[in-house]
């Protein structure tokens, strides 16, 4: 069943090959940006869902900080003030999750159907001349780390030693894994955290409203 959806995302991304080529600029690196728009477009009510849920607990985070003060000797107490707050001011600590639970599939599936696509005769993308090979001069793998970063860096509101470790080890490891995989594959993963960025900086750029805001 997987290995279908996988076929799927590829013949997918053929579909967008096949446009570029209509349109006299036949190239897979073009035909990833279009395929990275496209599947961006379509799970962004799920990353809106996401970011309305984070912005909800940002804005009670400093009353559960309070009641986390006032009941720290209290665990039961203090789970039951948290579930009264979070009805009160229509916030789901859960409704964040459910989106990335949702879009994971797509992820892995994208991963594969780029990964083990058969990139014949490719044109040169920018400076690289097999899509199917590594980045050569590892610039990829730069802004895979880079946009990582970044994009981690407008969700986070606390910065906790915690928070702080994931900011710097993610976005190396992603850096790191990205010179070794095909620069295709690297490249939808920096075009969609560029658009992400996007979305979420145009999400953000307003203030949240508390009651039914992470609904």
């Amino acid at each position: 069943m997987f290995d279908y959806f996988i076929g799927i995302l590829q013949s997918v991304l053929t579909f967008f090959y096949n446009l570029t080529e209509t349109a006299g600029v036949a190239n897979y690196g073009l035909a990833i940006i279009l395929m990275t728009v496209v599947i961006k477009m379509a799970l962004y009510p799920l990353t809106a869902k996401q970011v309305k849920s984070m912005k909800g607990l940002q804005i009670v985070q400093p009353k559960m900080k309070e009641l986390q003060e006032k009941y720290k000797g209290n665990p039961e107490k203090l789970q039951k003030e948290m579930a009264i707050l979070y009805k009160e001011m229509g916030v789901n600590p859960l409704a964040g999750c459910l989106p990335l639970v949702v879009q994971m599939p797509i992820l892995i599936g994208i991963f594969y159907a780029i990964r083990d696509f058969h990139y014949e005769h490719t044109p040169v993308f920018l400076w690289m001349t097999d899509l199917a090979m590594p980045d050569p001069i590892y610039l990829l793998p730069v802004l895979s780390a880079a946009t990582t970063w970044y994009q981690q860096k407008q969700t986070t509101t606390e910065m906790t030693q915690q928070n702080r470790m994931m900011m710097i080890f993610m976005p190396l490891f992603i850096g790191w894994i990205s010179t070794t995989f095909p620069a295709g594959l690297v490249l939808y993963w920096v075009m969609s955290n560029i658009i992400q960025i996007a979305q979420q900086w145009w999400m953000y750029r307003g203030p949240a409203e508390i009651k039914g805001e992470a609904n």
